[in-house]
């Protein structure tokens, strides 16, 4: 599968070994002098490691991997102590990805592994409510997180149906666990400025993700994400709105194709909007 992976430049890495502590899934090993991407099995393509690099030699990027295994990971970190446990936890946290995190704390007590976890609930409660999700490393915009609508303390006329983040379909990972088996809103970049009610009326109860199919580049990685979505997380229903430019048709031609494509069949919902906010047309595929 096309994931969000670390990748290292050899020629950068001075083998400080700053980024092996960084990763609490245990992906990375300095190996004769320099750090190596051991696992893509541990690399949650989160990118904790990143902020730790004092060379800058790692990026993200999005190529074939294996698909990331939380309990891959605590069967190993579960080994290794209180103290690596709960950094993992708490890096699970601190992403917002929660999902993951309940595996992880499922898998402690599937296997009868006590820990206190009372600090971290309480890291994550306070990081919650103030909306200030502590962050080690990498782009602070293209960082993921699940936050729910309610909006406290913005001063807006509505509601925002908008429950995660990054939003851009190049900048989201398929894998993150907010997409589990959820209604996945594919929509056009210019479709929100044109409907004065899209959150009531398209957004909310769906997770989304925006694209252009006239000016994004590297169309295939959406094909790709598309892909693992309907068939690796298991979206339950595609809702895909596009504008009435014929340009805007792509993006409901690559939907239609990554579900062709794709082992696991999944509903279809696309809605042509015109250029003044009308609904043109609106059916199942």
């Amino acid at each position: 599968m096309k994931r969000t992976v670390i990748k290292i430049d050899e020629d950068k890495c001075s083998g400080c070994g700053e980024c092996v502590n960084g990763c609490h899934e245990g992906a990375l090993q300095l190996i004769e002098g320099k750090a190596r991407l051991v696992s893509e099995l541990y690399c949650d393509g989160l990118g904790a490691c990143i902020g730790t690099c004092p060379e800058g030699a790692i990026i993200l990027e999005d190529r074939e991997a294996e698909p990331y295994s939380e309990t891959a990971v605590m069967e190993r970190v579960s080994k290794l102590g209180d103290k690596v446990i709960l950094a993992h936890l708490k890096h699970l946290n601190d992403h917002n990805e929660m999902g993951y995190f309940t595996e992880g704390v499922k898998f402690l007590e599937d296997n009868g592994i006590k820990i206190n976890l009372s600090s971290l609930t309480k890291i994550d409660i306070i990081a919650i409510e103030n909306n200030n999700h502590i962050h080690s490393g990498g782009c602070p915009g293209s960082r993921e997180r699940s936050f729910g609508s309610e909006n406290k303390g913005v001063q807006i006329s509505g509601k925002s149906e908008l429950t995660h983040w990054p939003i851009q379909l190049h900048l989201a990972n398929p894998s993150a666990g907010h997409f589990n088996e959820a209604d996945l809103l594919l929509a056009a970049d210019c479709v929100p400025f044109s409907i004065p009610d899209f959150h009531n009326r398209f957004l909310k109860g769906r997770k989304l993700v925006i694209a252009c199919p006239k000016l994004d580049t590297n169309k295939e990685v959406y094909l790709e994400k598309l892909k693992v979505l309907i068939e690796e997380t298991k979206i339950n229903t595609l809702s895909v709105v596009i504008m009435e430019v014929p340009c805007c048709s792509g993006l409901l031609k690559l939907a239609e194709l990554a579900a062709e494509t794709s082992s696991r069949k999944v509903p279809i919902k696309y809605t042509v909007v015109g250029i003044q906010g009308d609904i043109l047309k609106e059916e199942w595929l």
